[in-house]
């Protein structure tokens, strides 16, 4: 959400926990949903010079420093990009995928994002969803959209002990206060150590 003098606000201010990892809300992140025909070569090259990474297989992740593009559905990509760069990517999108049967709509001011980095991240996303995060089951670039306890998230692993999480803002302070609860210091379990 924008103020009046139209700088970006993000969901919770920064909020930020550490436990036995660091949680942390990052924002504001620009993001617009694409749908179309993902198999399109206009619409991969209308990616490409969006956010400067190919369109990703199902249930990936391809990221080039603070641009990205995540698979969502059949037929639908989430860009990331920065904040300001969203009015002239889409005014590029339109003009690029003029004539195709495609939608392109910024969403960054309904979504929150998070940041979940630590030794024990693995630990913290699975007390919350129903995916295995098991090393070697789930790695860097893997994408899900699954839950996050009782509301949709998209996550991915952006590190080798960083997950990102991406949920839509009216709930951005459960997501938050689930995230700090399930990585609160005396709450790690022990899965997957080394």
């Amino acid at each position: 959400m924008s103020d009046l003098a139209t700088k970006p606000v993000s969901a919770l201010g920064g909020a930020k926990s550490q436990g036995f990892v660091t949680v942390e809300e990052v924002g504001p992140i620009g993001m617009i949903t694409l749908r179309g025909d993902l198999a399109s070569a206009s619409l991969g090259q209308a990616v490409k010079a969006a956010v400067g990474v190919s369109v990703p297989a199902p249930r990936r992740i391809e990221i080039a420093g603070d641009t990205g593009a995540a698979w969502m559905s059949p037929d639908e990509l989430l860009l990331i990009l920065p904040y300001a760069a969203v009015p002239a990517t889409l005014a590029a999108l339109e003009t690029a995928l003029a004539g195709e049967h495609a939608m392109a709509v910024d969403v960054s001011d309904a979504r929150a994002s998070f940041r979940i980095r630590g030794a024990g991240a693995r630990e913290v996303m699975a007390k919350l969803s129903p995916v295995d995060y098991a090393p070697g089951r789930f790695g860097p670039g893997e994408l899900r959209r699954t839950r996050a306890a009782q509301v949709a998230a998209a996550v991915w692993m952006s590190g080798e002990a960083e997950f990102s999480l991406v949920c839509f803002r009216s709930v951005a302070r459960y997501v938050f206060d689930l995230l700090s609860v399930s990585a609160a210091e005396g709450g790690q379990v022990g899965l997957w150590r080394a």
